[in-house]
């Protein structure tokens, strides 16, 4: 006789205990993606076993989430923003701070709009298609370095049946020289090169190119910041996601390249960690 749903989800909330703060959550999902059902299946039939492959393949996910590997490489999906976004190693995992930037945007773009929106490291793509669902009229053009980030992207458009949407291989703004957009927004790499954090945790499964700029962490952002002027429209918005005790140095970034209009925005820690300013006048 098998182990049934309720005994699989004991047995790895407490395997997993030390390991993650989430362990009952990791382990729902888990069990849920080896049996191919949603979560709300689990507490509904409990005592259901589930077949020798289902368990197998579960204690294999189990065992890997164990040695740290992050949820969502091991189901190859994380949602953001109520979208169903396929993640692999070439991606960053979308987080809930990446949606405070969302908000941020959706808020100086009219529900009308049929402006030009830039996505500078566009990764799986969460931001710009979070905003090209939100903002059917408007047209999203999303940048990325990595072809296999891309290659992410693109199916997530896919996917969403998101047609709104570009997708450019090539280093922040060099894809699309010469445009002009009513904004841009960017979650740039902003771990200075010599944290720690990024060999810990989850961190070590993701991409490094994604975290740290391989510097102080601000290079990348003065970057962004340098070279946004000279491709914004007079009153078009620059919004940045950035480090947790970044604020201030963004802060100043944005004022010495002249933007105006500079507001910051917490997560739910009271940690700044989405900027947003103004370039001309609108």
């Amino acid at each position: 006789m098998g182990a049934s749903i309720q005994q699989l989800l004991q047995q790895a909330q407490a395997s997993l205990a030390a390991l993650s703060s989430s362990a009952q959550t990791d382990s729902e999902v888990l069990l849920a993606h080896a049996l191919g059902k949603n979560r709300s299946y689990l507490k509904t039939w409990p005592q259901r076993e589930p077949s020798a492959e289902q368990a197998a393949h579960f204690l294999h996910l189990l065992h890997r989430r164990q040695q740290g590997e992050p949820v969502a490489y091991l189901t190859g999906s994380r949602e953001f923003w109520s979208l169903e976004l396929r993640v692999d190693r070439h991606t960053l995992i979308p987080r809930p701070e990446t949606e405070i930037l969302v908000e941020q945007a959706l808020l100086r773009i009219p529900s009308t709009a049929a402006g030009h929106i830039l996505d500078l490291g566009t990764g799986s793509g969460a931001i710009a298609l979070a905003l090209a669902q939100e903002r059917p009229s408007c047209r999203l053009h999303a940048v990325d370095i990595s072809a296999g980030a891309l290659d992410i992207a693109r199916h997530n458009a896919g996917q969403l049946q998101l047609t709104n949407i570009d997708f450019y291989q090539g280093s922040w703004y060099e894809p699309v020289d010469g445009r002009r957009f009513a904004m841009i927004v960017s979650n740039p790499p902003y771990i200075a090169g010599d944290d720690a954090c990024i060999h810990q945790g989850d961190l070590r499964f993701e991409p490094p190119q994604a975290l740290t700029d391989g510097a102080d962490g601000m290079r990348d952002l003065r970057h962004i910041s340098a070279h946004a002027a000279a491709h914004l429209q007079t009153g078009g918005w620059l919004l940045l996601e950035h480090g947790y005790n970044q604020g201030p140095q963004v802060r100043r970034l944005l004022t010495e390249q002249g933007f105006h209009d500079i507001s910051q925005h917490p997560d739910l820690a009271g940690h700044i960690r989405v900027s947003a300013a103004r370039h001309g006048n609108g």
